[in-house]
């Protein structure tokens, strides 16, 4: 599936980023959201660009898709490492996540 950025109700587009020093490789987040989420041989999660290649750069974002946003926060709510980052992309802004205002 590729995976398409999409602009939430409220007009703000929203990044998803994982924190691999925090990661505990639990691979939570690629139960829930498969389609931005996976495990790499590593054992520690990553987010998955346009084209379902792992992006393994630090701080790596990818664009959170409208019809799995509640996928992607659910993620960020359970993951036991606190390091899945859900960012408005226009002020960079955390509004899920461990450092959400």
């Amino acid at each position: 599936m590729r995976v398409q950025q999409e602009v939430r109700a409220d007009g703000e587009t929203l990044e998803v980023w994982i924190d691999q020093d925090l990661c505990t490789g639990d691979g939570i987040c690629a139960q829930y959201a498969p389609e931005v989420f996976e495990l790499d041989i590593d054992g520690l999660a990553y987010v998955k660009g346009s084209d379902d290649e792992l992006l393994q750069d630090r701080g790596a974002t990818t664009p959170v898709p409208l019809p799995l946003l509640n996928d992607v926060v659910d993620s960020a709510k359970e993951c036991p490492g606190d390091c899945i980052h859900v960012r408005r992309v226009s002020d960079r802004v955390e509004i899920y996540g461990p450092d959400a205002e």
